[in-house]
């Protein structure tokens, strides 16, 4: 990617963090047109269409990202939650129980302040090489982000999710349920940790944390969308 390419998505990066959503559909799109096969940006922009009342370009965009990469968890549940809104119930849930069965892998003294930007910095490489689908390499950054700040919860969820996306399920469950004491206010953590019970068959588990995470934001879609597929299983 040359030099300016990279100027434009890092930009398209920071709009997107913010919820500007304006200037990152311009600068993904800007980035697609040379790379058209980047499923992480196709995953976005169907966040942006989403977010933006435009579902059936939502509904490409997803689909699009889970031909790139059909182990991409998360462009598989928020293809899942689209479907879901538009009414398509029965495919919301072909989708889910397809990404579940998809997804069936100490420091020097340092000056915190400096041992957080280490950390994060390796939680943006890691990122970096989880959007690209090489988890191996994702988890070791991941786990020296860890090594610096081992209390960031948000550090350990990520963690948490390239493990069962790598097939190691009981790592990731290890990885969240850590997450969870680490911050039991933590919702991303009791979303996945639920994903992967149910990938997993472990139906009330998932229930259970996806009730917990309710109870947190009582208006988060996507949890009740995950409660009403795990529900069938539970009668």
């Amino acid at each position: 990617m040359r030099q300016k390419l990279e100027d434009v998505y890092e930009n398209g990066m920071e709009a997107f963090s913010k919820g500007n959503y304006d200037l990152a559909e311009i600068a993904f799109l800007e980035v697609l047109k040379a790379h058209p096969n980047f499923a992480d940006i196709q995953n976005k922009m169907g966040v942006i269409y989403h977010q933006t009342n435009r579902p059936q370009l939502a509904l490409k965009a997803f689909e699009r990202a889970l031909e790139l990469n059909p182990s991409y968890t998360e462009a598989a549940l928020n293809l899942a939650i689209t479907y879901s809104d538009a009414g398509r119930y029965e495919r919301a849930r072909e989708v889910f129980e397809s990404a579940a069965k998809v997804t069936a892998a100490a420091p020097r003294a340092i000056d915190p302040f400096v041992r957080g930007k280490l950390a994060n910095e390796h939680l943006r490489i890691g990122n970096l090489y989880y959007e690209l689908g090489i988890l191996d390499d994702a988890i070791d950054e991941y786990r020296k982000a860890l090594a610096l700040s081992p209390n960031f919860a948000d550090i350990i969820t990520e963690l948490g999710i390239a493990l069962r996306d790598n097939g190691k399920h009981d790592e990731a469950i290890k990885q969240f349920n850590k997450a969870k004491e680490i911050n039991p206010s933590f919702i991303p953590a009791r979303l996945h940790l639920g994903v992967t019970y149910y990938s997993g068959g472990f139906y009330g588990l998932a229930e259970e944390e996806w009730k917990e995470a309710l109870k947190l934001d009582p208006d988060n879609s996507a949890i009740k969308t995950y409660l009403s597929f795990v529900r069938p299983h539970s009668s």
